[in-house]
């Protein structure tokens, strides 16, 4: 058997030691994944909940860490209760928003599962700190009001999804 100190490249030429695309490749850092899950909920008027977050002002959906044992449908629950002030039930799975951020100068791969939720009970003024407004708005006014296009993709599904 007769072996080659060459390879192929992506077009199919023979290439030969030297000429290694890879040997000049930058290391690239892991980045830190976090893993979060989420609600779109609504109310029996069929509006949804927004909030705005209190750091940096942007407005979406309730969302937060899953915590260790914690499934990510309990995580969701729990997190439209404190940052949403509200009790809600999971319909369904709507999708997941997937993301990259800086914190403390470090990157962050970030996977947020969402839920469709319907409001069971609970008043809005009851979120936590994290949140400085939270809102009952038409859908259509979410969309205008969220500030990530990966939510308004999300609300459209949902919105399909509730409807149905």
């Amino acid at each position: 058997m007769a072996y080659s100190s060459g390879f192929e490249n992506q077009e199919g030429r023979k290439a030969h030691r030297g000429s290694n695309p890879l040997s000049s490749a930058v290391i690239i850092k892991t980045m830190i994944r976090e893993f979060s899950a989420g609600g779109i909920v609504f109310n029996n008027q069929g509006q949804v909940l927004i909030t705005q977050h209190s750091t940096n002002k942007h407005w979406g959906f309730t969302k937060g860490h899953i915590e260790k044992g914690q499934t990510s449908k309990e995580a969701a629950v729990r997190e439209v209760r404190e940052e949403g002030g509200v009790e809600a039930q999971i319909i369904d799975k709507v999708g997941e928003n997937k993301y990259v951020y800086t914190l403390e100068g470090e990157k962050r791969f970030k996977v947020v599962v969402m839920f469709l939720m319907k409001y069971l009970s609970g008043d809005i003024n009851d979120h936590d700190w994290e949140v400085s407004e939270a809102r009952w708005v038409t859908p259509e006014e979410a969309l205008k009001t969220l500030s990530f296009s990966s939510d308004k993709t999300l609300l459209k599904k949902a919105v399909e999804m509730y409807g149905k």
